[in-house]
């Protein structure tokens, strides 16, 4: 082609006289020159777009892969993943969803000493539901499971680099652009420092209700999706008309997940009226409950099903879960004694009684990682910022937070 288009008569008089065979041919090898070389055996095209995990487990042949998802947990045996109490930094399980639990939908990645100390979850338990992208071999790893093994990259968020000596970036947010800006002065901090920014920011510009305006505020917060007329009970999950709310039985009333004899803040404005650890409930269920801290086991709780309790705890429903450690951990970061009302914490005792902790955290952290935020308890987090109390609570935007300020 180049010599097609050089001027000059003597060389343009030659290739009009080159032959018809004989330019096909020099087109031929002008073409082959210039063909983008194949790839090598065993490896996808360098341009190839990173793979869901369900493509990587439909592509368990020995290819070389680059694949995004969501850390779900530690692959501990084939069938086997561990959400919480993690032993180790040598693997991670990845899905589509940050939600996934079924082990079929997940692909096991090993860890190699490069990037443990960056993502192995051990060390790392934020890592938990963020986003990761991994390059490496798509072959079984805990066999006969699909896997990823020898990691060449390993990054945060969905975008892969080739160096393992880059430090990660910070685990990916859960929540959006314009949450993000309401925790600017957060982002990127952990531990205590995480916990401080995140107390200043919910405890700034908030309107106190009083503990009358609670109940219509839960009728609103509550609200059940499917029949504007009710609301939803936290623990028996029932529907119930927003009219029954009182005292009687078969009524309704104002729950305290953290109890507020915890600390004896009462009813007052503030923790006694904060709409983002007051749920609808059962008169005689919320009497059962009481003032315990939570823990798991007892005997069925009457009028609850899914529940449990005994002389010193509750257990609530799977489907709640991490609904009540997320606003325990709210609760605990939201009033820091500095605002003339208690220090309230979390510890891992089930024995309170009227100090200001409530446990047990260990259960806790646990609930918070089985049972991440679903739609309604997303809904009535924006309905308190935008109509009630105008702050949130942060770990429902970024549930990745529990484990680095409680963990």
């Amino acid at each position: 082609m180049i010599g097609v288009r050089m001027s000059g008569p003597t060389r343009h008089r030659r290739i009009a006289a080159l032959s018809t065979p004989a330019l096909l041919a020099v087109l031929a090898l002008v073409i082959t020159f210039f063909r983008a070389p194949a790839a090598p055996p065993g490896m996808l095209p360098a341009a190839a777009a990173s793979m869901t995990v369900a493509q990587a487990i439909a592509t368990q042949t020995g290819v070389t892969g680059t694949v995004t998802g969501y850390v779900v947990g530690e692959p501990t045996a084939a069938s086997t993943v561990k959400t919480s109490s993690f032993t180790g930094d040598t693997a991670l399980a990845l899905a589509d969803s940050s939600t996934q639990t079924s082990t079929a939908s997940m692909l096991y990645v090993q860890i190699t000493s490069a990037y443990r100390s960056s993502f192995g979850l051990l060390t790392n338990p934020s890592r938990l539901r963020t986003q990761i992208t991994v390059t490496g071999t798509l072959t079984p790893y805990f066999t006969p499971h699909a896997g990823l093994k020898s990691p060449t990259s390993m990054t945060a968020g969905g975008t892969s680099t080739t160096s393992p000596t880059t430090s990660p970036t910070t685990a990916t947010p859960t929540s959006s652009s314009s949450t993000d800006t309401y925790y600017a002065n957060a982002l990127g901090k952990s531990g205590d420092s995480l916990k401080n920014a995140l107390h200043t920011i919910i405890s700034t510009g908030v309107t106190k209700l009083s503990y009358d305006g609670v109940w219509n505020a839960l009728k609103v917060t509550d609200q059940d999706p499917n029949n504007s007329s009710n609301v939803i009970l936290l623990y028996s999950g029932i529907s119930r008309s927003k009219t029954l709310n009182g005292g009687d039985s078969g009524d309704w009333n104002r729950e305290h997940v953290y109890a507020k004899s915890h600390g004896d803040f009462g009813t007052t404005a503030g923790p006694g009226t904060d709409l983002h650890h007051l749920r609808p409930e059962d008169v005689a269920v919320n009497a059962l409950r009481d003032n315990k801290d939570f823990d798991s086991g007892g005997s069925a709780a009457t009028g609850a099903p899914g529940n449990y309790t005994d002389s010193d705890s509750w257990e609530p429903r799977d489907a709640v879960k991490g609904d009540v450690a997320r606003m325990i951990f709210y609760m605990a970061v939201r009033y820091e004694g500095d605002d003339g009302f208690a220090d309230l914490e979390v510890n891992d005792s089930v024995s309170n009684n009227s100090n200001p902790y409530i446990g047990k955290v260990s259960k806790l952290l646990a609930w918070s990682a089985q049972d991440p935020p679903d739609s309604f308890e997303k809904n009535r987090n924006q309905v308190i910022y935008a109509s009630y109390q105008h702050n949130r609570n942060p770990f429902i935007d970024h549930p990745e937070w529990v484990s680095s300020i409680f963990g």
